[in-house]
């Protein structure tokens, strides 16, 4: 758990202690008054629209937000009973059970599962996305944003009832999903802080759940537990699946506690893929596969979320029905119905999701299931699967704790004989409603752990756990955990989740434990038994590392990097400097590291022999727009060259720009680098790439020797850094070549005119997209001018203009910079494609190919989901490619890279439309192995990945995507 900021003593002395499940599907708030007698836990009945000009109070908030276009409803319509909060936002909106009944109309406008957002990698989550694809005129809100909304409300309502006791003033627990990482959690902070609540905590939802448990059973539960029981929390919701494990431990006094042993891994795997999966079955069945709109699949979603509610819950008929609603002014006469019977939703979802597996069986690794609205859903469907490899993973975890609980006090083995398998079960989520599905889950279980020699099962074992309402659990636990907080109530025993490591420097491929799993928030561990080498004065990286299945490596344990078993994190980068003018390049120091109230990991270097130290914190907020920031080690993996080759290519780069005894000229450096590296330039490993940078950087002021000279500084400056990731602080080494170049070159000649551009283009990876729209803007006009008079352009212009080469270099380096806005991604399209249609077009075939490809592509190399172009604005760039006449290799690269199948719907063309493409494809034998990426999916090949980026990788990276 963490918390927004130290508790004050005016939270934990409130009146009010607050819980709120912030859902993916629905909210709730649950609270106690501590002015009462006894202290119960009571939900809000909050007030909200169930239709225009209705208000009602419901015990739940269901998470969705809408907005109407002009003239669909009247603003009186949609008055609450407080007063609209100032801000940037759409007057005619609305949160709650209107939101979602609206949105089943016209899905384009609702905003839903903002949760899942969240903690989604590959979009800018801070930025205005939502709803996905949707309507043009809609005011786009981040998923922090949305989340935001749904607090707020909850502020509103609360103050509405108790207007001299602010919720900001009360003690506030938010849940949220075990699994979540460092960035989504820190983004909810945000919306927090958004919706006016600054101070809250925060509780993992199975650990919620099972406080709903013992609230519920507050007078009884030790009688319902005994010693040396698991308990497995498996919580299934609209977004999210999450496992956890508790142990059931004799204090010293004889009392029981709870032990919050292990969590699962992070999964977007929930209600909203039975209703996606059931949509996509209804689609095959009747043979609506492309003859739905996007906004008629939608729609169908939602009915079928009835559907399956329906089918799966108690007493179900033997069919049902869903009526999908036509357009126009046929409305009625054009709407369709289909039937799903029982059966069938056994096969698809109860099977499909739960299927009875063994417990060796693992999840697939590779996408299996549906890939739609942009969302990063697990890649196996079958939640079975998942919980096979958690109770695995964490076999040996529970066998030593076992055997340490054993040691000190008997009798406290587990009921059961094998150490993976649960005593107890916890059901919590919305999925759950469905005992048709709870009943699969525990058949399971038995299945792998309770059967007899015949086979048979021993139904007495693996038991359910019942703690009430599953939509209003989570929020009641959240409120009882708030008085354990107060040291009232039962505590779970709940320290960090995770064990983190430090990766140690220099060629070792170990790393050591620096937080074990199980500390609390506050606790410090002091490493003073190991010492350390401390670089200084120059930038250094801290690469770090997190498992959830290794809990119990102790503080200072040494282990090898595993990728089966750690994961990376975001690393610390910095410059460790010191006031002494004269200090050595490396010190002994000592490590010690803290978690923080917050939930981040500080660290501390003190050194060895004096009273200096540098204090470190783990910067997750770097992270937030695509995880490009936690470095894999891709490119220190590919090998190193021997030192003295570094040096003689060093000695070269520096007599090529300084004064020196051997000067060498310009056009003469590529040629003798080779030579003295003993190796062609396209196998120069990343590590010795980035450090010919560094001595590029050191003589960037003697580039101005000639206009040859400072070509080919930027020539080499881009090759040594593409492309712009890779290697440990890149992100440093393009900022500092940012800061050296912009706005500085010394000649104007046009071949150092072009080389900058090459050199955008290659590390465009590394480049924000504040830098990149920075970069672009002054160029856009002079190609939009260029374009408009043609081929003869100087004939106009000043002589001094940009030439042709240079306005094909600024097209290519237009479609590299993936972070531009759709908007302007669109704009330069249109330019590309204009320029293929111009006979006496200035920008080269080549480049205006090359540049429709990236601005077209449904697959970005480096940048955010937001920025692709969408299916239809891409349809005229695949006619304009298929009648260019241009190179077949490359047109037919591009055109792979625009209808590349993705399985999302929303980015995917229509079937029809691929299928045009394949055919082109496959009339030319030099790209018919383009076809099967259009018609499947699948990665471009290394070679056409360099083709893909204008440049050969160099070894050992690979493209992002």
């Amino acid at each position: 758990m963490t918390t927004l900021s130290p508790a004050s003593p005016s939270a934990t002395g409130s009146r009010f202690v607050v819980g709120i499940d912030l859902g993916t599907t629905n909210c709730a708030l649950a609270f106690i008054d501590t002015q009462t007698s006894p202290e119960t836990v009571q939900i809000l009945s909050t007030p909200q629209l169930v239709a225009p000009g209705v208000i009602e109070k419901r015990e739940t908030l269901p998470s969705f937000h809408y907005e109407f276009a002009a003239g669909e409803v009247a603003a009186a319509d949609l008055k609450l009973p407080w007063s609209q909060p100032p801000g940037d936002r759409p007057q005619l909106s609305a949160v709650g059970v209107l939101a979602r009944e609206q949105g089943g109309l016209n899905p384009q406008r609702l905003i839903s599962s903002a949760k899942s957002w969240l903690c989604h990698h590959a979009v800018d989550r801070t930025a205005a996305i939502l709803p996905w694809q949707g309507d043009d005129d809609l005011h786009k809100l981040s998923p922090v944003a949305a989340s935001s909304r749904y607090l707020e409300h909850y502020r509103l309502a609360w103050e509405t009832q108790w207007p001299y006791n602010p919720l900001a003033d009360q003690q506030i627990v938010i849940t949220l999903p075990a699994s979540f990482d460092e960035i989504a959690r820190e983004l909810t902070i945000k919306a927090a802080r958004e919706a006016g609540l600054p101070r809250v905590t925060f509780i993992e939802e199975p650990q919620a759940a099972f406080y709903a448990w013992i609230e519920r059973h507050r007078a009884d539960w030790e009688s319902r537990v005994q010693p040396g029981q698991k308990i497995l929390v498996i919580d299934v919701g609209g977004g999210t699946t999450d496992f956890t494990l508790i142990r059931v431990q004799k204090r010293t006094d004889g009392l029981c506690e709870f032990h919050r042993v292990a969590v699962g891994q992070h999964l977007i795997l929930g209600g909203d893929n039975l209703d996606l999966a059931l949509a996509h079955f209804v689609e095959q069945k009747y043979n609506l596969e492309d003859k739905l709109s996007h906004r008629e699949f939608s729609s169908l979603i939602r009915k079928c979320r009835v559907l399956k509610e329906t089918l799966l819950g108690p007493n179900p008929p033997e069919s049902a029905k869903v009526i999908l609603a036509g357009s126009g002014s046929k409305l009625l006469s054009s709407s369709r119905q289909y039937e799903v019977t029982r059966e069938e939703i056994q096969n698809c979802l109860v099977d499909g999701f739960f299927p009875v597996c063994e417990l060796k069986d693992r999840p697939a690794s590779h996408p299996i299931g549906f890939r739609e609205f942009g969302l990063a859903y697990a890649p196996d469907a079958a939640i079975t699967r998942y919980l096979a490899q958690f109770l695995e993973q964490h076999r040996a975890t529970l066998s030593e704790l076992e055997q340490r609980a054993n040691a000190t006090q008997p009798q406290q083995n587990s009921v059961s004989a094998d150490p993976a398998c649960p005593d107890l079960i916890l059901f919590n989520g919305g999925v759950f409603e469905s005992t048709v599905l709870k009943d699969r889950v525990l058949h399971t279980l038995r299945h792998w752990f309770c059967q007899d020699s015949s086979g048979s099962q021993a139904t007495e074992k693996i038991q359910e756990l019942d703690h009430g309402r599953l939509d209003l659990a989570v929020a009641r636990g959240a409120a009882y955990f708030g008085m354990v907080k107060r040291g009232l109530g039962v505590k779970i025993v709940a320290g960090l989740a995770r064990s983190y490591y430090l990766q140690l420097g220099g060629k070792t491929n170990e790393a050591l434990c620096v937080l074990p799993a199980g500390i609390e928030p506050g606790a410090e561990v002091d490493l003073q038994d190991q010492r350390f080498w401390l670089l200084l004065s120059q930038p250094v990286e801290f690469p770090l590392w997190c498992s959830s299945t290794r809990l119990t490596d102790r503080a200072g344990t040494l282990i090898p990097i595993d990728r089966e078993q750690l994961t990376p994190l975001p690393p610390i980068r910095t410059v460790l400097k010191s006031r002494r003018e004269t200090e050595a390049s490396r010190i002994p120091a000592q490590l010690s590291a803290r978690l923080t109230e917050l939930g981040t990991l500080d660290l501390s270097c003190r050194e060895c022999d004096g009273t200096r130290s540098w204090n470190l914190a783990v910067d997750v907020r770097s992270a937030t727009h695509t995880d490009l920031a936690a470095h894999q080690g891709q490119g220190e993996q590919a090998g190193v060259f021997e030192d003295q080759l570094q040096q003689q290519a060093m000695k070269l780069i520096e007599n090529t720009f300084r004064p020196a005894d051997e000067p060498l000229l310009p056009r003469e450096l590529m040629p003798r680098l080779s030579e003295a590296l003993a190796a062609p330039r396209d196998s120069w490993s990343p590590v010795l790439l980035r450090s010919l940078w560094t001595t590029l950087m050191d003589v960037a002021a003697q580039r101005s020797r000639s206009a040859a000279h400072e070509a080919r500084w930027l020539n080499l400056v881009g090759f040594c850094l593409r492309p712009g990731y890779g290697v440990a602080i890149d992100d440093w080494r393009v900022a500092e070549t940012w800061k050296t170049i912009s706005g500085k070159l010394t000649h104007a000649d046009p071949q150092v005119r072009a080389e900058v551009l090459v050199l955008w283009r290659r590390i465009s990876g590394g480049l924000n997209a504040g830098i990149q729209q920075a970069i672009a803007a002054p160029y856009i006009s002079l190609v939009k001018t260029a374009l408009k008079r043609g081929l003869d352009h100087r004939k106009s212009a000043n002589k001094s203009g940009p030439t042709s080469h240079e306005l094909s270099e600024m097209m290519r380096m237009f479609g590299a910079f993936e972070e531009l806005s759709k908007a302007t991604r669109s704009e330069l399209a249109s330019l590309a494609e204009f320029s293929l249609q111009q006979k006496n077009s200035p920008i080269t075939m080549d480049a205006a190919i090359w540049s429709l490809g990236r601005f077209g592509q449904r697959t970005p190399v480096y940048g955010s989901l937001n920025h692709v172009l969408s299916p239809e604005r891409v349809e005229s760039m695949l006619a304009a490619l298929m009648t260019c006449g241009g190179p077949i290799g490359l047109v037919g690269l591009s055109l792979a890279q625009i209808a590349r199948r993705t399985h999302d719907r929303f980015r995917d063309l229509p079937q029809s439309l691929r299928e045009e493409v394949v055919q082109w494809l496959n009339q030319h034998p030099e790209t018919e192995d383009l076809a099967k990426l259009v018609l499947e999916g699948g990665e471009f090949t290394q070679e056409s990945a360099g083709q893909l980026l204008g440049d050969q990788l160099p070894p050992g990276l690979s493209l992002m995507s």
